[in-house]
């Protein structure tokens, strides 16, 4: 199983992939399978990602999870039979509780960056700790984020850039965010899906760009991102939530190989 030192350590960017949340068993599994192959024979360090639960959708409506239980059953089911560490999102401390028994990492989730509460006691866990960058914030502003994490003595930090509120239907990368988070000392993750959101539409489902989801990867490689993070499906117009932004799975080897090459380049 990868640890925080192996992943940051390798030669290559990392990857956090999947599903942007768990719909059932076998989608589930099937992406991860196939995700860990592929990244296997490109020699990148994979974390697979999925949220058990949505706590953040825009209309009441919406598919928010199959059941905490039931999602993080199959999360463990995952990391034991494919051997690979996952992540997924925490939004309480009740969540903490019970996610830290089943994964690998704990996520916390942009519009919470901020809520001290949660950050000291997913550092509690000593669990490595990835925490996204909200829409609102500054670059700038994340050593907070990370300070209050790093106060329980746990100093396995990530901090993911996802783009930051333009108007009120749009999102934009500022890829200087990349290098002045490396700044806190925590490698830095760029969210190559969720930065491509058009929240806010008047449908009350979040709309999105992925055909430039090649286009944001390939700039935060050139930059010097520390690991991607890509939400993945087989049929992204069919998943239960954020379609809109997510890279159809058959799409992912061919990005990912051209990607690697960036990365060497930058390596000579």
């Amino acid at each position: 199983m990868l640890t925080y030192q192996n992943i940051i350590n390798n030669k290559n960017f990392f990857l956090l992939a999947g599903p942007c949340v768990i719909e059932n068993s076998e989608i589930t599994f099937m992406v991860a399978e196939k995700v860990k192959a592929i990244c296997g024979k490109i020699e990148i360090p994979f974390i697979f990602k999925a949220s058990i639960k949505k706590a953040n959708r825009s209309n009441i409506s919406s598919f928010s999870g199959i059941g905490d239980e039931k999602a993080l059953n199959i999360l463990s089911d995952i990391r034991k039979t494919l051997n690979i560490p996952v992540i997924t999102d925490v939004h309480s401390l009740e969540d903490i509780l019970l996610a830290s028994k089943h994964v690998d990492m704990l996520q916390i989730p942009a519009f919470l960056c901020r809520q001290t509460e949660l950050l000291i006691a997913a550092g509690k866990t000593g669990l490595p700790v990835n925490i996204k960058k909200g829409q609102f914030a500054s670059p700038e502003s994340m050593k907070f984020a990370a300070d209050k994490v790093k106060s329980t003595g746990n100093l396995n930090i990530f901090i993911t850039e996802r783009g930051t509120t333009f108007g009120y239907q749009d999102l934009i990368v500022d890829f200087r965010s990349i290098p002045i988070m490396q700044q806190t000392g925590f490698p830095v993750i760029l969210d190559c899906t969720h930065s491509l959101q058009q929240p806010n539409q008047s449908s009350g489902i979040t709309g999105g760009l992925p055909g430039l989801i090649e286009t944001i990867a390939k700039a935060g490689i050139a930059v010097g991102a520390n690991g991607l993070f890509i939400e993945t499906h087989p049929e992204p117009l069919k998943a239960l939530s954020d379609g809109a932004n997510m890279l159809q799975i058959n799409l992912l080897e061919k990005l990912l190989i051209k990607l690697v090459k960036i990365k060497k380049a930058l390596n000579n």
